[in-house]
């Protein structure tokens, strides 16, 4: 059994996973995605992998390397379609509306002036987000119609694919804080709050995060929206609404947890490894049932 690790950077995160990786006693290798060259026509050196664990900074990089893998045979935490699904948050919501997973109201609009009717239709305050990106950037609350105006001339003048599409969310009225919970597999192992004088509550913002016990509210729904997006190693926020109860803001692919080892008591690094190196044995399994045994190559017996 052999894990890949796809990086671009390695992180606190990262050397976390490699630990938890070493104590198991996994044969493994760190593979830099910024270096690695892939022949398409030629699998078979990306074949001696069970499984590629991705840990990507850059979203583009993590779904090519995973979508060439899997078209390898190689197994890949995340899949390809869930990076893509909670990569860019458009996709995560209309999955979410799909599947009846609660979240806040969102509206999309692909012209300046339409925007504008989309954030007056939500209703002030109104959050203004890029379909992709993280860590909190380029959010914006919008409280009236001159910020509304101002900031979607911004928007277009920048004209990047990036403020191209007009994400509008609905502002809830959260009580100084939101959650994250995280989520192996389908199963949440440990939950934050994130807590901050400002709006925004990302602890890479300055946010500050303790330990939040799981319960069954907050377990279903966390079930419910990995269920939605294809499961794997999430991270959900929610939000607590003051009238609809918890919703589900944003799913993160390749989440962050550094900040919440100690404040969940919880080994999240090493039930990560854990649940990959399930997957790997299971594809090893899989792969003994599939493959013809030697018996049967040579007609019935071994050659000799």
């Amino acid at each position: 059994m052999r894990i890949a690790l796809l990086v671009s950077r390695i992180r606190v995160e990262e050397r976390l996973l490699i630990e938890a990786m070493e104590k198991s006693g996994v044969a493994f290798e760190v593979v830099d995605i910024r270096t690695a060259v892939f022949d398409i026509d030629n699998p078979a050196p990306w074949r001696r992998f069970d499984v590629a664990l991705e840990r990507c900074i850059s979203q583009t990089q993590g779904i090519i390397a995973a979508r060439i893998l899997e078209s390898f045979g190689v197994r890949c935490i995340n899949s390809a379609q869930t990076i893509e699904q909670c990569g860019d948050k458009l996709q995560t919501s209309l999955l979410l509306a799909q599947h009846g997973v609660p979240s806040p109201r969102v509206r999309v609009a692909l012209e300046p002036e339409s925007a504008l009717e989309a954030i007056e239709a939500n209703g002030y305050p109104a959050v203004l987000k890029p379909t992709t990106g993280s860590w909190g950037r380029l959010l914006s609350r919008v409280n009236d119609r001159d910020a509304a105006e101002s900031i979607l001339e911004h928007k277009a003048v920048l004209g990047s694919v990036a403020h191209g599409v007009y994400y509008v969310q609905e502002h809830i009225d959260k009580p100084g804080r939101d959650l994250r919970a995280f989520v192996v597999g389908h199963e949440p192992i440990a939950a934050i709050s994130r807590a901050s004088p400002h709006w925004i509550t990302n602890t890479a913002r300055g946010g500050k995060a303790a330990g939040l016990t799981i319960d069954a509210e907050l377990a279903d729904l966390c079930r419910r929206t990995a269920a939605a997006v294809g499961g794997g190693l999430l991270a959900i926020d929610l939000l607590e609404c003051p009238k609809r109860g918890l919703l589900v803001s944003e799913v993160n692919h390749t989440m962050e947890f550094r900040n919440s080892i100690d404040s969940t008591g919880v080994n999240i690094p090493g039930l990560m490894i854990e649940y990959v190196l399930q997957a790997a044995r299971s594809r090893s399994e899989m792969l003994a049932v599939t493959t013809p045994r030697a018996e049967t190559l040579f007609g019935g017996g071994l050659a000799r």
